[in-house]
């Protein structure tokens, strides 16, 4: 019986797919089960096309679910907005699962028929670039790659032949390399938003790289796991204290790194020059409204207030559209990167939209994304 709080490490029993599954296939295995047995009609997974490239599909068809097993962390994607309007089983990262609370938050999702695969998370990377730093500081072909993975502050590389190759994340960011910069300050690595947390984190011993550390957030959670035994897709055993306390000691290892970045990214701008930080920040925008397209965030659609209050023949300094925004997301900016990643005018907006929200969110101890709580601004403060 599994019970809210559970800690387990457990692996998938399909042997082709614990092979080829990143730590055992666990995860694929729920998911496949969660389908086959009618806990939802439809799962969210990445389409593999390489290992450098995938597409989100939305499948009922169990063995596209079993073939997608296998981790990409060149695949720099947010799932939040394919969950919108269906009854789903979807794996994420904290930053898709992040996405997915906003819109429950605002009647997008329906959280209860929404099941949430948390996978832990270091970081993710560009696939051009990544496909560079293989060449340049691995000496790997990057064709002869079959998997990778982030342990102890290490980006370690498998390749055809069965070799293993890690480098310090530390030393590629330093070289230019490395996850996106929203990964290096992002500051939830494992998913306690989901409802099951996974990960190769506290996996040890023989089943080490063969199993995933899973921990159980809430009944939903419950029913997943519960549902995959009783399927026999997976099998199960509680997690050791050692391993316990090895998963929280990479956790905050992790987490050191993300403070770093944090305090060497967001430096202090003081008060009397934040407007024009923000104005020179914005000032190459090609007004392509392609970051507002991507926020796992935004459900306005098209009558929203940064778009009606916008004209391109207005000459403020700064443009309403970007005066809105930053507004709208002081309190649901939840940091994926996915704006910057689309921007054609390389501005780094994530960075800028949570530089302007870190200081309500720290005044308020709101994070975007983690519960159902209400927005710290939607309530009125009682005199």
């Amino acid at each position: 019986m599994v019970e809210v709080g559970d800690r387990i490490i457990g692996y998938s029993t399909d042997t082709g797919v614990r092979n080829k599954g990143a730590s055992g296939g666990l995860v694929t295995a729920v998911l496949a089960a969660a389908l086959e047995k009618g806990l939802v009609e439809e799962v969210v997974v990445l389409k593999h096309i390489s290992e450098y490239e995938a597409v989100p599909i939305i499948t009922s068809d169990v063995n596209e679910v079993l073939a997608s097993a296998g981790s990409m962390h060149t695949v720099p994607v947010n799932l939040a907005k394919y969950a919108v309007g269906k009854n789903v089983a979807m794996p994420g990262k904290a930053c898709d699962i992040r996405g997915v609370i906003e819109q429950a938050k605002r009647n997008e999702v329906d959280i209860d028929n929404t099941y949430l695969i948390g996978l832990n998370c270091g970081g993710t990377m560009y696939p051009v670039q990544t496909r560079e730093m293989l060449i340049n500081m691995y000496e790997i072909d990057p064709e002869d790659v079959t998997g990778e993975n982030i342990e102890k502050g290490n980006l370690i590389i498998r390749t055809r032949s069965g070799e293993e190759k890690g480098i310090s994340i530390d030393e590629l960011e330093e070289a230019g390399y490395g996850r996106r910069e929203s990964c290096r300050y992002c500051d939830v690595k494992i998913p306690v938003n989901a409802d099951l947390a996974c990960g190769n984190w506290g996996v040890i011993g023989e089943l080490s790289g063969n199993a995933t550390f899973c921990e159980v957030m809430n009944e939903k959670g419950v029913r997943l796991l519960e549902n995959a035994i009783e399927a026999g897709f997976i099998e199960v055993q509680p997690a050791s204290d050692k391993a316990i306390a090895i998963r929280e000691k990479v956790n905050n290892v992790m987490l050191s790194m993300s403070e770093k970045w944090s305090e060497k990214i967001f430096t202090e701008i003081p008060d009397s020059e934040r407007t024009r930080y923000y104005m020179e920040q914005f000032a190459d925008c090609i007004d392509c409204g392609a970051c507002k397209e991507v926020c796992p965030a935004c459900t306005c659609g098209e009558d929203s207030k940064c778009t009606m209050y916008h004209n391109l023949e207005d000459n403020y300094r700064m443009s309403m559209f970007h005066m809105v925004r930053l507004m709208h997301l002081s309190d649901s900016c939840i940091g994926c990167g996915q704006c910057t990643d689309v921007c054609p005018a390389d501005i780094p907006v994530t960075t800028i939209f949570r530089r302007f929200a870190e200081k309500s969110q720290k005044k308020y101890n709101y994070k975007a994304g983690m519960t159902l709580e209400r927005p710290p601004f939607l309530e009125v403060m009682p005199r």
